[in-house]
């Protein structure tokens, strides 16, 4: 799965529940939340005030190290 700003934190954390972990290091504290599922990652980042490209080269780096 190539993840981007516009991809769905829901589908995110279908393909891999790990990214919970580094979105919440990130700031984002609410990926539980069922709002949360629904949004890309470029609106969530948004929501709580964080820098979409930052969030997103974290998640990526966590991809390939596995």
């Amino acid at each position: 799965m190539e993840i981007t700003k516009q991809t769905i934190i829901g589908d995110m954390l279908k393909e891999d529940r790990g990214i919970a972990m580094i979105l919440m290091q990130q700031g984002m504290h609410c990926v539980g939340c069922p709002a949360s599922a629904g949004e890309s990652l470029e609106e969530a980042c948004m929501v709580h005030g964080l820098d979409a490209d930052a969030v997103l080269e974290a998640v990526k780096e966590y991809m390939q190290s596995k």
